[in-house]
């Protein structure tokens, strides 16, 4: 990695951390989808189980945590306070008895509606255009890779 050439000598300013910036940015994001997303009954985690579903209708629990980067103590919960709330249904795989299906109910289903204006209504809180917004989630996708790459080779640098 090149040093910038700032004359600061001090790399651990709080400021000057990319980890901080994407913190303290995704805690202001939630922060802001929170009075949004209660009015649909759903906190933030569940809303991304939520978003995953619509777009696929069924997954395994297994391909949930996967897409959503979470593991089973995790997104057992969830699971559970989604079903209880009759927007979700697990089943065991008749093939397979360790997978479980999770599936969106009708009611579920439904809810899809009520949260289309979500996304707008974020976008236009970031008072951002639509093409910085969607180059900036471009780039963090390749970040979030880079990261794993990297965790996954287990060699940082120097």
């Amino acid at each position: 990695m090149e040093r910038d050439n700032d004359p600061s000598p001090d790399l651990l300013l709080l400021d000057r951390q990319l980890c901080f910036a994407l913190y303290s940015s995704s805690l202001a994001m939630t922060k802001l989808y929170k009075p949004l997303l209660s009015e649909l009954g759903l906190t933030y985690p569940q809303y991304l189980v939520m978003l995953v579903l619509w777009e696929t209708e069924a997954l395994t629990v297994s391909e949930l945590g996967a897409r959503l980067a979470l593991d089973s103590g995790t997104l057992t919960p969830l699971l559970k306070r989604l079903e209880t709330a009759r927007l979700v249904t697990r089943t065991r795989d008749a093939a397979d008895e360790r997978r479980v299906l999770v599936s969106l109910t009708a009611s579920g289903r439904a809810l899809r509606l009520r949260a289309e204006r979500i996304p707008e209504q974020m976008l236009c809180a970031t008072q951002c255009p639509v093409e910085e917004i969607q180059a900036l989630t471009q780039r963090l996708h390749a970040l979030r890779s880079s990261l794993e790459q990297a965790r996954t080779d287990s060699s940082l640098p120097d």
